[in-house]
Formats: structure tokens, sequence, C-alpha cells
């Protein structure tokens, strides 16, 4: 602990007579990091949340989401769907802020939540906006696509159910007007007691079917991909950052400093012993 304690007070007689060294490297690593800050091209950060669209009638069993998480995840990741989003956002495909695009962007997935967070970067807030709007659109497009089929085929059922349930309730209405007339055998309206509950049977099962088509293909259950929110891009830029830059710098200048106070007394002395040696003799 004493030996410790002396190289402690040597190390800050050293700092003290080798001061402006230090000075020296701390100045020149604050003038390195103005320079960086004052060249370094700025980035600004969007962030946007996509919940991925849903499709009530899907099969017990299934997933109702049009892609499954890993499917949309992959997806956006692929270059295909990247040089889309770029086109229709206008950024040239071998341009540094198509670069910048692939570079920056990042998705994490919330499953219990039903959202994905998305999160690239740019060259200036307005297209930052613009470029996480074209990967959205994107992806709405793409699942309008894969949607297409299933809702159609749903939209034909409810047609045939309401076709079907049309039918079965002109054929119950004309049991009916028999059973009024009275016309017939006991046994032709024992028969017709038979179709008539067949039939009451048929309509509660049509409209059950229907009703519970209706309610799936509502808004609760069917859903396209969107952003439930608006694009966030904060005021200031995300790279370089001010104080990041300038701590490291101090960190940096300070470290340096002392290694060139050390290193400049080392010198010193090593030049002041023949000196003294030569004096001596």
């Amino acid at each position: 602990m004493h030996q410790d304690e002396i190289y402690l007070i040597d190390l800050w007689r050293i700092l003290r007579r080798e001061w402006r060294w230090c000075l020296l490297a701390l100045l020149l690593a604050l003038a390195l990091a103005a320079l960086f800050l004052h060249g370094a091209t700025r980035q600004w950060q969007a962030t946007a949340w996509v919940q991925v669209g849903e499709f009530g009638p899907t099969p017990a069993g299934r997933d109702p989401k049009l892609e499954p998480f890993q499917r949309v995840i992959d997806r956006i990741k692929t270059r295909q769907f990247q040089e889309q989003a770029l086109r229709s956002a206008g950024v040239a495909l071998d341009s540094r802020q198509a670069a910048l695009y692939r570079d920056s962007l990042k998705l994490d997935p919330d499953p219990y939540a039903n959202l994905i967070q998305l999160t690239l970067r740019a060259q200036s807030p307005q297209q930052a906006r613009q470029l996480a709007t074209a990967t959205i659109a994107q992806l709405q497009a793409l699942h309008q696509r894969i949607q297409a089929g299933p809702l159609q085929q749903a939209h034909a059922r409810l047609e045939d159910l309401a076709a079907e349930l049309a039918a079965t309730q002109a054929e119950r209405e004309r049991l009916l007007q028999q059973q009024r007339e009275g016309h017939g055998s006991t046994e032709q309206q024992l028969l017709g007691n038979l179709l008539l509950s067949e039939k009451n049977n048929t309509i509660r099962s049509l409209k059950a079917e229907r009703e519970d088509l209706l309610g799936r293909l509502g808004a609760r259950y069917t859903y396209d991909t969107s952003a439930p929110w608006e694009t966030y891009v904060p005021p200031r830029a995300a790279f370089p950052n001010p104080v990041l830059v300038l701590a490291a710098a101090l960190l940096a200048g300070l470290g340096g400093g002392v290694l060139a106070a050390v290193a400049r007394n080392a010198l010193r002395r090593r030049q002041a012993r023949p000196a003294r040696a030569h004096a001596a003799a």
C-alpha cells in the first residue's frame, strides 16, 4: 500500500512537471473529436411498429396471422423486398442511402402483442420516415395479395349460405302451408312434420354458420397488416452523438496525456543521465 502511495505521488509530480504534454494530448483529442463531429454524415433513426394482419376464418389449430412472425422478418430481410421498398421511396439501389438502409434495418418482434418494431437510419429525418413508410407499405401490399384468395372464398361461402338458407326457408314455408291446409293422409302428415323438423334444424345450422363466418370476417378477427402508430423520428440525429463523442475524446485525451507526460519524463531522465555522468567525470 505504501509503494502505491509513493507511485501516485510520483505520478502527480510527473504530471505537474509535464503538464504541457498532458494538455497537448487532451487538446489534440478534442480537436479530432470536433473534426469528426463536423465532417461526419448525420444519420436520423426512424422507429415504426407493424401489426401483422390476421384472417379470422382460418381453420382451428392454425395461426390466423397472414404470415408467421419469423417468415415476415425473413421476408423483410431479403434483398428483393428491400430493393422494392427502396424503389417505391425513390432511392437509387447503388447509393449510400440504400446501403445505410440495408445496414441499419433492424426488426424486433413481440409475438404476445402481435407487433414488430422496425428501426432504420437515413441521412435526413424526412428520408428516414419515408423509408419506414415504404417498407410497411410494401409489406401491406404483399399481405393483401396473400389474403385476397381466402377472403374471396369466405365471401363466396357467405353467398352460398345465403342461397341455401333462402331455399330451405322456402321449402319450410311450403311444408307449413301443406300442414295448414291439412291435405293428405295421416302418414303423409307425419312425414311432413319430420321434414319440417329437419328443415328447422338445417335453418338453425345455416344461420349459426353464417353468423360465425360474419363474426370472423369482422374487424376484430380479420384485419390488414398496418402501422398502429405514426413513425417516430427524434429531432436530433442518432449519429454522431456529440455527448458520447466528446466524452470518449475526453477520456482518450486524459489517458493519452498521462502516457505522453510519463513518456516525456522518461525521455528527459534518460537524456539527463549521460550529462550527469560526464559532469562527474
